[in-house]
């Protein structure tokens, strides 16, 4: 179950929110991009480190998520905000670059740093949207993460509070989203736009009728070194 904190500063530097009734708050569309996760689920189904040609791109998915908002101009329509959440090694390397063209796009980024390999972001994930959940009348979380671990339970429980909840990842590591009755799931590959050119994977859920084959993603040879290896160890 989430928690709700006490109001804090808007994230795009605005001042403090602070809600008198809950018929004051607007209604607000938001977007959580787990960048760690999606960046890790990505080289599994392709089985191989992402190119540009095979990331995602951040404004095409902001053109669908706006869109999915109604129009602006209607009345009661809602607000829209976008967050990617990005742990930051020591050497950031080409990351500035990879930041500024986010917030370019429209997107806040919550960036911190990754000092320890069990560093993670998902509590901060969390506490957002319980911040905007207190702060605004949130009507649809669109969320990217196949993180069904730390995500499940508080995900089905807002959908239980009636907000639309929609999990958008890869088929092949979301099953805690596509199992469930409450959460709306959607493949990433089937936002439009979102990839430049089809990736290297073949989706269960999409298979031709004459079948395919599923090639490894690691050699064999490797595996077994590395199998041996441990259990020698």
């Amino acid at each position: 179950m989430l928690d709700t904190p006490e109001p804090q500063a808007d994230v795009n530097g605005g001042s403090p929110v602070t809600v008198d009734d809950g018929r004051s708050r607007p209604p607000l569309d938001l977007l959580i991009w787990d960048a760690p996760n999606i960046d890790m689920t990505l080289s599994t189904v392709i089985g191989a480190r992402p190119t540009a040609a095979s990331r995602p791109r951040f404004d095409a998915i902001a053109a669908w998520f706006v869109e999915g908002a109604g129009d602006p101009s209607a009345p009661g329509a809602a607000e829209v905000e976008a967050c990617v959440f990005a742990n930051i090694p020591p050497q950031p390397g080409s990351l500035q670059r990879w930041v500024e063209a986010l917030r370019g796009f429209g997107y806040s980024v919550f960036a911190r740093p990754k000092t320890q390999p069990d560093d993670d972001i998902d509590q901060d994930m969390l506490d957002h949207i319980a911040v905007r959940a207190h702060s605004h009348r949130l009507r649809r979380l669109v969320v990217f993460s196949g993180d069904g671990r730390n995500f499940a339970e508080p995900l089905e429980d807002l959908v239980r509070d009636g907000i639309q909840v929609v999990v958008v990842a890869f088929s092949e590591v979301a099953g805690y989203a596509i199992s469930s009755d409450l959460l709306e799931f959607i493949d990433i590959e089937d936002v439009p736009g979102a990839f430049v050119e089809p990736l290297d994977r073949v989706r269960l859920d999409a298979l031709p009728a004459d079948g395919a084959w599923l090639r490894p993603t690691r050699s064999l040879r490797d595996f077994v070194a590395a199998f041996t290896a441990r259990r020698g160890g």
